[in-house]
């Protein structure tokens, strides 16, 4: 007997089910299901009240089990392998499943705990800044999502300060910049890309990180940028820049005099 095609669950930029080279359609239901396992049994199988609780939380304990029987018997088996293991009280995703998501994770970890500094880690840096199941905005996934998303740009700076530390500012550049497209208003990553313009010299370059942010900052929130941003390329100006106020009129004064 020919072995089963390899099953992956993708949920990173959305829910997608293969079989080999074979996209497995599946319902809502079951989709959900899945995606709840991967997120939550990954490390050991959760009881199955637990899930039919979270999936289905406005039906009464009889009905919300008996939906969470149907999800399951509509889970296809690709090559007559099951996807979920299952017993009578508890589920889990079967052995040999791959998840993109625990993938992201074990790199996120990775990344955190200084790894850019032995591996390049830019080769694909989707896992990285693409959103989990971006479209579902069911309750019992919110607190996932942001965990995912905050994992991830603590992983990119971290990663963007290993490679500015070890000289490899390409790369230090490239990982920051992908921060800061994944959240244009977090003022930790437009610090770590100015950071590696300063550590290369590019004094220019850092200049035109901070008034990105400083612009995007006010026109989005109607704030400042912090003290902490503004020391940074404070020195570059001559003198310290204490507000807004007086680096719009520095940005003036350029201005004025390219004319």
């Amino acid at each position: 007997m020919p072995a089963p095609p390899p099953a992956r669950l993708h949920l990173l930029g959305g829910f997608v089910l293969v079989a080999g080279d074979v996209v497995l359609p599946l319902g809502a239901p079951a989709q959900r299901v899945l995606a709840f396992l991967a997120l939550h049994a990954r490390a050991r199988p959760v009881p199955r009240r637990l899930v039919a609780e979270r999936l289905w939380g406005e039906s009464t304990a009889q009905r919300a089990a008996s939906s969470l029987r149907s999800a399951l018997w509509r889970v296809p088996e690709p090559g007559g392998a099951p996807l979920v293991a299952s017993t009578a009280s508890t589920l889990a995703l079967a052995p040999g499943v791959e998840v993109d998501l625990w993938a992201a994770q074990d790199r996120v970890l990775a990344l955190a705990g200084g790894a850019a500094r032995d591996a390049p880690p830019t080769e694909d840096l989707d896992e990285l800044t693409t959103a989990l199941l971006p479209e579902w905005s069911e309750d019992w996934l919110l607190v996932a999502q942001e965990t995912h998303r905050q994992g991830c740009l603590h992983a990119l700076e971290q990663a963007c300060a290993d490679l500015c530390a070890a000289g490899r500012h390409t790369e230090a550049v490239r990982v920051g910049l992908a921060a800061v497209a994944c959240e244009p208003l977090r003022e930790s990553a437009h610090r770590r890309v100015i950071e590696v313009h300063l550590a290369e010299g590019n004094h220019a370059e850092a200049l035109r990180q901070y008034q990105s942010f400083r612009r995007l900052v006010a026109d989005g929130l109607g704030l400042p940028p912090s003290p902490a941003i503004r020391r940074l390329v404070g020195p570059l100006l001559g003198r310290p820049v204490d507000d807004g106020a007086r680096t719009a009129g520095v940005e003036a004064l350029t201005t004025a005099g390219r004319r």
